[in-house]
Order: structure tokens, then sequence, then C-alpha cells
């Protein structure tokens, strides 16, 4: 039995035996009875322990009850799911009581600092789509302001104009698009569609699309796999995720660096590593690189192009394949993105 049932019951046993007990003795002093035999004594210790089981019995099946349905409503109400039944005789109903309050208080101040998270990553994700879009929609304004100003019969500055304005309006297609695609992947919108294909020859095909602007910065690619390694996956969807990880190691490799593409059997998976040595990544800003439109150098990043999305649909595209994305770096030092996949 539980100890404050045993508590509760005992005092109140006392409290009425001893009320009892002064009312019957007060009675004999009336009849002009007044003695302490044993048989009163017999008799108070008799009132004493059937007072204390009558008790014990009725908060058992009576007020432990009502708090064990109280316990039960409280755990429904938490968990938002059918709870115990009542509990059996015998539970500290009071501590279980007060457990789940306790957790239930827990719980919501859990909710409250998420919700809180939340608020703050909305008003920064707002805040950067639209930082994002005011940019091309004011250049292609100013542009358009200039070509209706005479520009437009200027035959040296019309077509230039015109050009940048369309390459503002590709920015902004661009950037809805990656949008679009995040949010299809995160409501499982976008279906993820498997199949068996070579990552070595995918890999190759897109080193080979950037070599011109590989070339430039005098970065040179090393594929460390020859031989044809097939693997289970969307290939589009891969294709998606090597292209951004290889155009990012060529952005922010140093000059005459090296991109190096790694593909490696690990047990039923394969791995593959894109790395760099680059710029790095900060300590600092490693937690946050897979965020939508988190930049850490803001000014450099918007020059090189990009809508800030890359990352943020790597790491959305391998977990609709039930993998992780992970980064290791150091300012200065370069960076290592790897991820596995099934092998096919």
């Amino acid at each position: 039995m539980a100890t404050f049932q045993k508590k509760f019951s005992f005092v109140l046993s006392i409290a009425i035996t001893s009320l009892t007990s002064v009312s019957f003795f007060a009675f004999l002093y009336l009849q002009g009875r007044v003695s302490f035999p044993a048989d009163y004594l017999i008799f108070l210790l008799l009132n004493f322990i059937t007072t204390y089981f009558l008790l014990t019995f009725s908060n058992t099946n009576f007020i432990f009850e009502r708090l064990s349905q109280i316990l039960e409503s409280i755990v429904h109400h938490r968990n938002n799911k059918t709870s115990r039944k009542h509990l059996p005789a015998g539970n500290d109903v009071i501590e279980d009581i007060r457990e789940e309050i306790a957790g239930w208080a827990d719980d919501k101040k859990n909710e409250a600092d998420r919700l809180k998270k939340l608020e703050l990553y909305r008003k920064e994700y707002i805040g950067n789509v639209s930082h994002e879009l005011k940019t091309p929609i004011f250049n292609i304004q100013g542009y358009i302001l200039t070509l209706l100003d005479g520009g437009l019969d200027d035959k040296n500055v019309n077509r230039n104009y015109l050009e940048r304005a369309e390459k503002s309006v590709e920015r902004m297609i661009n950037i809805i698009e990656d949008l679009e695609s995040i949010s299809q992947l995160e409501t499982g919108e976008l279906i993820i569609e498997p199949e068996r294909f070579d990552v070595v020859a995918l890999a190759k095909d897109i080193c080979e699309g950037q070599e011109m602007k590989a070339a430039a910065k005098g970065i040179i690619f090393s594929l460390k796999k020859d031989e044809p390694v097939f693997v289970f996956a969307d290939r589009f969807r891969i294709r998606q995720v090597l292209t951004n990880l290889i155009v990012n190691s060529v952005k922010y490799g140093k000059e005459y660096g090296e991109t190096s593409v790694k593909i490696s059997e690990a047990n039923e998976m394969i791995k593959i590593e894109i790395a760099d040595n680059g710029i790095g990544i900060s300590s600092e800003h490693l937690p946050r690189v897979f965020e939508r439109f988190y930049r850490i150098d803001k000014s450099r990043s918007r020059d090189q192009g990009g809508t800030g999305l890359g990352l943020s649909i790597v790491k959305h595209i391998l977990e609709a394949h039930d993998q992780t994305i992970q980064v290791t770096s150091a300012a200065g030092e370069g960076a290592a993105f790897s991820f596995m996949l099934r092998k096919g």
C-alpha cells in the first residue's frame, strides 16, 4: 500500500477514534458511569482498528479510484492516446500524478522552446526569400527604366541591358524552382524513382560538364575509381546532389587546387565523397550549412551566383533516400562532403 495512503488513513483514524471515544465517554459521564475499565480500553483499540481498515478500504475503492481516473485523464491528454486503465490497489497514485504533471510541464516547455525556434526560423526564412528575390527584381527594374529613358534607342545599351535583365529573370526562376523542389521533397509530393545505374559514369559526366569552369581557376578533377559501381537510387536526383557538391567545390576551391571524387564500397552500401582543398568552412558555420539561403560569406557567395539552396536540396534528396549527408571541414583546409547509397 502506498505510503501516502497509509499515513492518510492512520491520521484520519486517530481523529475519528478520538472523536467517537470522547463522545462515548461524555455519554457515560452524563449517565453517571465514569470509570475506565479494561473494557473501555479494548473498545478504544477496536474502534481505532475498525476505523483504520474501513478508511483504508474506502480510500482504495473510492478516493484513490477517483485519483486513478484523474491520472488516466492526465496521461490521455498528455499523450493524446488511450492511457492505462484504473491502477490496481497498492500503486502510489499520488506520486504517479506528480510525475505525470511534471512530465506534462516539461513537454509544454519543450514545445514552447520548439515553437520559438520555428518562429525565429520562419522570420529568417521569409527575410532571406525576400532578400534573394528583391535583388534580381530591382536589377530588372533598373534595366527597364534605363531602356525606357532612352537606352532603348542606343544600340550599345539596349541589347546589353536586355541580356542582363534576362539573367536576373533566370535567377528568379532558379530560386523559385529550387524552393518548389524543397517543398515537394519535404511534403513527400516529389516521388523518388530508384533505378540501377553506374554512379562512376554519372560522376565523370558531371565533372566533364564543369571542366571549363574548373580550368578557369586551374582546378583539376580527380576521380578515385575507374571500374563501374552500381547503385540503386533516383538517377536524376543523385545527379542534382553530385552537381551541387561538385559545382560548390569549384566555386569555393582555391586556384590551382583539386576536387576529388572518391567512390568506395562499405558492406551493402556505396560511399561517395566529394572533397576539395579550398577555403573550407569554420566550425561555427558547420551546423547551419544545410539551411536554406544560409551563406558563410554572403557577398562572395552572391558574386559566385547560385540560389543559396543547393546544399538544402542535397540534404532533402538524400533524406528522401533514407540517407544523410556528412561534412568535415575547417577554415582554410578545404571541405569534404560524403553520403551513402544502396548498392545496386
